[in-house]
Parts: structure tokens; sequence; C-alpha cells
């Protein structure tokens, strides 16, 4: 899950709080809404984790998840219905722990977000801040991104998309894991609007390398950096996070990728 819980102690490059990352198979990402998603071997966009809802986050989910939690429907999202009024449509990847989505919420009030996040826990917890900050431009979908994406999100529906510390699968026999690959990079950029932006982060250098190649396959992708490497500087709406700091400190690099949509 997202680097966003400040009570972790897992060191930069073990990512317990990222967006947890498998590759597409071509049938989940040349899905249309309204197809079915083949089984069993459609890939995940998530690892399931264990983890224990303490009582506030709980009482979070039933205190504001009828309000905040969209249910998954396999039909295309009415995006004003949903939040009550028309705004740039932004979708998180993997929240985690909901720190980072809460900060950017509310820096950015004019914008909605839409998180998607499978582990409760991270549900919670961002529940949590949404009322504890009265953020109104934050919904949460408690599904795999991938239907999501394939099933709910039109073409040209999206000005953003945030992937932000998905894990890394660092062990090379793993790498095809993870979440940044062709067939998810290709859906996305159909579902994001001409103009809109990718953003990318991650603590693990290898994985940022892989990140600006894949974005860079995709032809309807141009990289906003043009410095050496391809990787820009990080834009002021992405906090640097406890976690962040503590990696920075122990001499581990963050790299972020930001591409825009021709």
């Amino acid at each position: 899950m997202l680097p966003q819980d400040t009570n972790t102690d897992t060191l930069p490059g073990d990512n317990a709080d990222g967006a947890n990352g498998q590759p597409e198979d071509a049938a989940a990402t040349n899905a249309q809404p309204g197809d079915e998603v083949a089984h069993p071997r459609r890939i995940r966009s998530f690892v399931r984790r264990a983890g224990r809802t303490s009582s506030g986050q709980q009482r979070a989910i039933d205190d504001l998840g009828p309000q905040f939690v969209v249910p998954y429907q396999a039909e295309p999202m009415d995006w004003a219905e949903t939040f009550g009024r028309q705004a740039p449509s932004i979708l998180e990847i993997g929240f985690g722990m909901g720190e980072t989505t809460a900060h950017i919420a509310k820096l950015r009030p004019q914008d909605n977000f839409l998180g998607c996040e499978v582990h409760e826990p991270g549900v919670g917890a961002l529940l949590k801040l949404i009322g504890e900050n009265d953020l109104r431009n934050v919904r949460i979908m408690n599904h795999d991104a991938v239907e999501v994406i394939a099933h709910m999100l039109t073409e040209d529906s999206l000005d953003g998309v945030h992937i932000f510390f998905p894990d890394p699968w660092h062990k090379k026999r793993h790498n095809k894991r993870r979440l940044v690959q062709p067939p998810l990079v290709k859906l996305l950029a159909s579902r994001l609007k001409p103009g809109g932006y990718f953003h990318c982060a991650t603590d693990w250098e290898e994985y940022a390398h892989q990140m600006v190649e894949v974005l860079s396959g995709e032809p309807t992708l141009e990289n906003t950096s043009q410095a050496q490497g391809g990787f820009a500087e990080r834009p002021d709406y992405r906090p640097v996070t406890k976690f962040e700091k503590r990696g920075l400190r122990l001499g581990h690099g963050v790299w972020d990728v930001v591409f825009r949509k021709k």
C-alpha cells in the first residue's frame, strides 16, 4: 500500500503501504464497460494482505462508508452524479492508508478524487481522514482497480491518474507482477482525456526506469520531463511522507514520473 501510514515500520523498498500491483492480461485490458473480465486467468491490480481493521477505522466505515464508498457496478460511472458536481476527475490506484490522498484532496478542492483500494484498514483510515478534514471531493472504490477501469470508466473521462509507490516486486522472477506494465498503461491512457496526466512515484530505482520505459512505449503519452533519465521533479501537490523522509535520510532515492496524454 502507499507510504502514507505514519505508523509503518516498513523501509522504502518494502512498500507495505502502496498500490500492490500485478500486470494486466489481454482479456482485462481490452475490456469495455459492460464486458465480462475473463476468469480464472484474470490478473488483479493488487495482492490481498492480512491486516486488522481498528475500532476507529470500522466506525468510519460504518458511519461514512455509505456516503463516500461507491459500490462496484459493471457499468459506466456518472462522475457528476457520484460527486454531486462537474469537476476534473482524478483516479488513484492503491491509496494505502490514505494520508497522501487526503492531503492532495484538501490541497486541490477543485478536483474530484476516486481512490481504489482493496485493503479494508486503508479504506477505514481514509474515511477517518475524510471526516476529520471535512473532505467532500473524495470517493472510494473498495474493489480491484482493473475491473473499475475496464468497466466503470469510459474513454476520455479522466484528467489524471496517480500510482504512488506500487509494490516493486524487487525479485527479478517477480517483476512480471508489477502494476505498471504496457497493457494497464494502454488501458489507462485510453481513459485519459487529451492533456490528462499520468503520475507515478517509486522508491525503487530499477522500477522507476521501467516506469519511464513502459510509459514512453505508449504512443498516446509523452514525458513532461526532458531531464536525464526522464524523471520529473516532485510536483508540489505530492507530499513527502514520514515514510519517505526516513527513506531519504537512509540514502534511498525517490523518483517521480509524469507523462501527459497528447
